[in-house]
């Protein structure tokens, strides 16, 4: 009786040995979506899922997802290292009512690339974007607009809400028509790095918030027509430095509690350039340009080298 039990053990190891050898295979380093797909298939060039939610289990850790013609691929949630890149067609995802995309990874090792993608809210979304955990997140080409439901963490085009260190990388990206900010980035524990290149922020009520333990880059980029604010450095522990970039049409350009670097940039048609409040540090390269506004507001120390 105990032999046969110790056979019928052995038996059901191997058994889920090899059921989960057959899943790891099943998983491909590159998998495919179409508007016509079905998550069925396998998700192979010839056979494509229809969703980036189907493809997803069937993509290894490492690997990407490729859009194969233009079509909407519905949300996202983003557990491990992946590359989602709709290079070459219209990858869309409609996100009435929800997130379009979360990314909730390992925070010490996952990196996460999303590339060529336009996230719509629809007027209803909650965030474009929700970046939770990873170690870092590239967010590349895309274009994210509609993301207008009510509520505090709602109304971001980027919400970079980390509980831990994390590095978002944001390059040739538009946001617009977001009810709260374009991107917000904090963390609770840990530092927020994030660089930012070639991104236009237009008509939000904030175009960036800067929060807490929060190092932010802006570099050659737009920060246009806010309802409130372009840029807020308000955060505990914050620091946002800005580098050949033009605010203009907003009713203050920057609002800094923490630490500004300013170099390079252009300060234009605002009511109020820089606006402040507590104990700030200032630096400034004095090689900015201040331009038309109602008040340029304070006055930037010539600290940093030209």
């Amino acid at each position: 009786m105990r032999k046969s039990r110790l056979i019928l053990n052995a038996l059901t190891v191997i058994g889920l040995t090899l059921a989960a050898t057959s899943l790891a295979n099943a998983q491909a380093t590159r998998t495919w979506v179409s508007g016509v797909g079905d998550d069925a298939n396998p998700c192979s060039r010839t056979a494509p899922c229809k969703t980036f939610a189907g493809a997803i289990s069937k993509t290894a850790a490492k690997g990407e997802i490729s859009v194969l013609d233009p079509g909407g691929f519905g949300t996202l949630t983003i557990t491990k290292s992946i590359t989602v890149n709709g290079d070459g067609t219209l990858a869309g995802i409609l996100a009435a009512g929800t997130v379009g995309i979360i990314v909730n990874a390992l925070p010490a090792t996952d990196i996460v690339y999303l590339r060529n993608i336009t996230i719509n809210g629809g007027g209803t979304g909650t965030n474009g974007i929700r970046y939770l955990a990873a170690k870092e997140l590239h967010i590349e080409n895309c274009a994210i607009y509609g993301f207008n439901a009510a509520g505090a963490t709602n109304g971001n085009g980027i919400d970079a809400s980390l509980t831990a260190s994390g590095n978002l990388f944001v390059k040739d990206t538009t946001i617009l028509n977001c009810s709260t900010n374009g991107i917000r980035i904090s963390t609770t524990s840990g530092f927020a790095v994030s660089t930012m290149d070639h991104v236009s922020l237009e008509g939000l009520p904030t175009g960036l918030l800067v929060g807490n333990n929060a190092f932010v880059t802006v570099r050659n980029s737009v920060i246009s027509q806010s309802g409130s604010t372009g840029v807020a450095i308000t955060g505990a522990g914050a620091t946002g430095n800005i580098e050949n970039c033009i605010l203009n049409n907003n009713p203050t350009a920057i609002n800094v509690s923490a630490t500004l670097n300013l170099t390079s940039s252009l300060v234009e048609n605002n009511t109020t350039g820089v606006a402040t409040s507590g104990s700030p540090t200032l630096r400034s390269g004095g090689n900015n340009r201040f331009l038309g506004n109602g008040s340029d507001g304070t006055a930037l120390p010539i600290i940093l080298p030209k």
